[in-house]
């Protein structure tokens, strides 16, 4: 995101520990009304996310929705259909996944709610595809991902054909140096590797 020191780490896996409040994390300006507009009339509180690079990057520009357009917290959204393998992702890197889709006919699923997460999106995909790629700009280790693919072999073990694989960042803090970021956080590359292996598999 060419933050350097200036907050570039991930925080949702942290928050999300915690429980009593909603974390949203939209991928583009008509999500984040709707979900906003939700987060103001709920009763209890709501961390509300937001990637910076997405307040430059053009796909996340989108029309106004009307004044009463709301998003309900736990409803994801599929960006893409596709028969090969599923990517479950949110945030920025709802637009990595995208870049790859037309290559590997991949199902993307932005989740747009991390807390509650959309079960039911994701379970009937990975049901659909048989494959399934968790994709995130946090790291790996201990990221939300782990979070959804402990879920996804819980309850949809006997569906897959293949490992659920997770593409994040490297396991390091964001360098403060903006030419280092790419070295860190993941890539199309990144993500293409992993992709060929999941359908190789």
């Amino acid at each position: 995101i060419k933050g350097g020191p200036f907050h570039s780490q991930c925080v949702e896996a942290i928050y999300a520990h915690t429980p009593g409040w909603y974390i949203v994390f939209p991928s583009n300006a008509s999500d984040a009304k709707g979900l906003l507009k939700t987060a103001a009339r709920s009763d209890d509180p709501v961390l509300f996310l937001e990637h910076k690079r997405l307040y430059r990057h053009i796909s996340a520009k989108t029309r106004e929705p009307d004044a009463d357009y709301l998003i309900p917290f736990g409803k994801g959204k599929i960006k893409r259909q596709g028969t090969a393998a599923t990517v479950v992702t949110w945030g920025a890197t709802v637009y990595t996944a995208l870049e790859l889709a037309d290559e590997f006919d991949l199902e993307v699923i932005d989740l747009r709610t991390i807390v509650p997460m959309d079960e039911e999106i994701v379970f009937n995909s990975v049901k659909k595809t048989n494959r399934v790629l968790v994709l995130h700009e946090d790291a790996v280790r201990i990221g939300w991902g782990a979070e959804v693919v402990a879920r996804i072999a819980a309850h949809c073990f006997d569906y897959l054909d293949a490992p659920v694989l997770r593409v994040g960042a490297k396991d390091s803090f964001v360098p403060s140096a903006v030419s280092l970021e790419d070295e860190v956080l993941p890539s199309v590359e990144d993500l293409r590797r992993e992709v060929k292996k999941l359908l190789e598999y």
